[in-house]
């Protein structure tokens, strides 16, 4: 289906382009959402008349969305998750909570404005692409972590997964006995040979 697009929509075009759709994507989405016209004559001609006007509003919410847009830009959100040792996490964060953290801090977003390829699964910091407009995109951070002391350590940027192996690691190794520089090799501690000498008695 060829459309009249009233609004940049990434990988199509930009406002007033014509360019051609498969059919389900403009019958559910683009036309009923307002962000396209069909493109025939009369159509044509209602987007000519108008051009000026949409331009403006279009021009006006970008400006408004750049504004919004500063105070988010870097935003930090806090999620508080239970995780496996390696990291991955029981369940995962989806765009609600993006939305709900955001709200937390003071942020007002819509859940059609959050762009997330797919759910977040391991804990760590995560860039989160918040669209606040077809041309105003900003990048928000998503701090999983299993504790507001590991979030902080994150932040500092210490790699809390890779310290939670190194600390199984050295767990592991542990189990290795101590040994006493004085003695030669092969020569067997004093203090093993009375137990050994009293383990033999009983």
């Amino acid at each position: 289906m060829e459309i009249i697009l009233l609004e940049r929509i990434a990988k199509l075009g930009a406002m007033g382009d014509v360019v051609t759709v498969k059919d389900g994507y403009a019958r559910n989405f683009l036309l009923p959402q307002k962000k396209a016209l069909r493109a025939n004559d009369a159509n044509r001609k209602v987007y000519e008349a108008n051009r000026e006007r949409l331009e403006t509003e279009n021009a006006n919410r970008r400006g408004e969305a750049e504004k919004s847009g500063e105070k988010l830009a870097g935003a930090e959100i806090v999620l508080i998750r239970s995780s496996s040792n390696a990291g991955q996490l029981y369940g995962s964060v989806n765009v609600r909570d993006v939305v709900q953290g955001l709200e937390a801090a003071g942020h007002k977003v819509d859940k059609r404005q959050v762009v997330m390829g797919h759910p977040i699964k391991t804990l760590g910091i995560h860039d989160v692409t918040i669209a606040l407009h077809p041309e105003v995109h900003v990048t928000v951070k998503a701090n999983v972590a299993r504790s507001d002391d590991e979030a902080e350590l994150q932040r500092q940027g210490v790699d809390v997964i890779g310290a939670m192996a190194e600390e199984e690691r050295g767990e592991s190794e542990g189990f290795t006995e101590a040994v006493d520089p004085s003695l030669e090799p092969g020569e067997i501690p004093a203090d093993l040979l009375e137990e050994r000498a009293e383990a033999g008695e009983g």
